[in-house]
């Protein structure tokens, strides 16, 4: 599990980045980000109800994203805020390096867009 200083602790910082961030876009997950004043990283998994019905489901597929992250998180840029978004219950019966593959893509896309912006 990623360390609790890199995860959100109240909804104020969630409802920031959801009306500020940019959003970038897969299949089964979107990736909501944008850069902190804080100087690390944070990281939040959201998976709806409506994804999974219960919650021994919605909280596995949250630690497989997480642990997803932490195996990579030297390679995460530092001073963003992100927030991953499931739409599918598919993420939960992934292949753990396709999920893997499939969050750093979100990732590197994410900072691609955000060089645009300020670049």
């Amino acid at each position: 599990m990623l360390n609790k200083k890199y995860r959100f602790h109240s909804r104020g910082g969630v409802r920031y980045v959801y009306q500020h961030g940019k959003t970038v876009r897969s299949a089964r997950v979107s990736l909501v980000f944008v850069k902190n004043t804080r100087g690390f990283t944070r990281v939040a998994v959201v998976v709806s109800k409506k994804v999974m019905k219960t919650a021994v489901g919605r909280n596995f597929i949250r630690r497989r994203i997480y642990e997803a992250i932490r195996t990579n998180f030297d390679t995460v840029p530092r001073g963003v805020d992100y927030i991953f978004v499931v739409y599918s219950k598919d993420v939960g019966k992934m292949k753990f390096d396709e999920l893997k593959k499939m969050i750093n893509g979100l990732i590197s896309e994410a900072k691609i867009c955000y060089n645009k912006k300020n670049g």
